[in-house]
């Protein structure tokens, strides 16, 4: 060991129990006492467990041939062990003992299905070291996989805090020390993912293709998986720190000049141009900071013009934020593409904020990022932090937006169809429904419920429209 999973350790000792038959008691085993027989058979021997080496049933060159071959097999090493019970098997065979061969052919048929098992690289990849490391602006991950006889037999991955500026090759020479020491690794190939100087009797391999190129990637891959696995304890254990990394992850993915602990994103909403409307969502530290959401009614626009729609609420909020003495957010996020982010740069313009502020738009497509002037968006990692919070901020956007558009058009809906009826106005639709509740409720309603809110000739009128 050690192991990465328990489950691995209790199927390698069943494997193993199954195999040979080794003894559990604690008595001297030298040659000399095993061969004259100076103990009683215990329970394991009539159990069939043990082959009584300690009465010398079983001679001690055989007993610690087994205790090699178990060594050979915990190294990934199947081959001496099949060999011997393949020459075992015959040799019953040839003297028709063919009960003792069929038990040593089982032993070997659970040889081999384990070791398919375990074998998920080429065969022919024996005794190499397999490092890769993945980092971030405070740590780095390495991690180590030992191949023996193309089986993984042992897989490890450390976490290196970054003191100075450690480039990752400085990096992965000192963790590739000082694992192959913890784990007393003699292997004199090594696959890394680009050329490290480690040792003149070492050869170091930067695979491009092929199953050694696999196992590269495989390793990267653990490193990725223990990386996420720290950062969902860290965002448990230590929120804060959690915090700083993914700020500092922003700031460096969207080439920012500071971290974005504050952010605004805006959406616009309409129907074929009815009831057009806009939402500003407001994110502090990478969560949402819902006292500051806003819902913007659209007053200059006629007609479905996202982009004159999304100019003036871009104005209207930061012209207040300056009015107020406000502080400002560090970055502004459009949902939208080129078209919605040259808008809302025009307001900026306008209000001598160009440059102040950072500001993106994120296309729905391809998720893609654009910049101001810059006609080549920035596509980040589909499993990027960065794309996630910003991808939240559009959504949440787009959810308040339609909430608000769908509250504000039912209700049109509802006022429409009450001022249709002849003699009811605004405020008349309004005082039933604040007494009703609902329009259903004042189509039931008898003339004297109506008239106790609107009088009784009106009353006449509204019961007659909806009878």
């Amino acid at each position: 060991g050690p192991y990465t999973s328990m489950k691995t350790v209790k199927i390698l000792l069943e494997l193993i129990r199954s195999v040979y038959p080794l003894r559990t008691c604690n008595y001297d085993l030298s040659p000399e006492k095993v061969n004259n027989g100076k103990y009683k058979l215990c329970l394991e021997y009539h159990l069939g467990n043990c082959k009584g080496p300690c009465e010398g049933l079983q001679n001690s060159d055989e007993y610690h041939t087994q205790i090699d071959d178990i060594r050979q097999i915990i190294k990934g090493n199947f081959k001496s062990s099949i060999h011997y019970f393949k020459t075992q098997m015959k040799a019953l065979a040839k003297e028709m003992q063919f009960e003792e061969a069929q038990r040593v052919k089982d032993k070997i048929e659970v040889l081999e299905n384990y070791q398919v098992k375990s074998t998920i690289v080429n065969p022919k990849i024996n005794n190499v070291d397999v490092f890769s490391i993945i980092s971030d602006d405070a740590f780095a991950y390495v991690n180590f996989l030992q191949l023996s006889h193309g089986s993984i037999v042992r897989s490890h991955t450390m976490e290196i805090k970054k003191k100075l500026e450690e480039s990752d090759k400085e990096l992965l020479q000192l963790a590739i020390i000082e694992i192959r020491q913890r784990f007393n690794s003699q292997s004199k190939s090594l696959l890394l993912p680009f050329s490290c100087t480690i040792g003149d009797d070492i050869k170091v391999t930067v695979p491009k293709l092929g199953d050694k190129k696999k196992l590269l990637e495989l390793s990267e891959r653990n490193s990725k998986y223990y990386r996420q696995e720290r950062f969902k304890q860290v965002k448990i254990i230590d929120p804060d720190r959690h915090t700083n990394r993914i700020m500092a992850q922003m700031k460096t993915d969207l080439r920012l000049a500071e971290e974005p602990r504050h952010i605004e994103c805006f959406d616009n909403s309409n129907i074929q141009g009815s009831n057009p409307v806009a939402a500003c969502v407001v994110f502090r530290n990478g969560k949402p900071y819902k006292k500051e959401y806003r819902h913007f009614n659209i007053k200059t626009v006629d007609g479905p013009d996202d982009y004159k729609s999304m100019e003036e609420v871009v104005h209207r909020r930061y012209k207040r934020l300056l009015e107020e003495d406000s502080g400002l957010p560090q970055l502004i996020v459009i949902d939208g593409g080129k078209g919605q982010l040259s808008s809302a740069v025009k307001s900026l313009d306008l209000l001598g904020l160009r440059g102040k502020i950072a500001i993106i738009g994120i296309a729905k497509r391809l998720e893609e990022i654009y910049f101001p002037n810059d006609s080549i968006p920035l596509y980040l990692d589909k499993k990027s932090e960065s794309l996630k919070i910003i991808q939240q901020l559009r959504n949440e956007a787009h959810r308040f937006g339609i909430t608000f558009h769908r509250n504000k058009r039912s209700k049109a809906a509802i006022d429409s169809e009450l001022e249709r009826i002849r003699g009811v106005g605004k405020k008349t639709a309004e005082e039933l429904l604040k007494n009703f509740k609902s329009v259903n409720r004042i189509k039931k309603a008898s003339i004297e419920d109506l008239s106790k809110t609107v009088g009784h000739a009106m009353a006449k009128k509204i019961y007659e429209n909806f009878h």
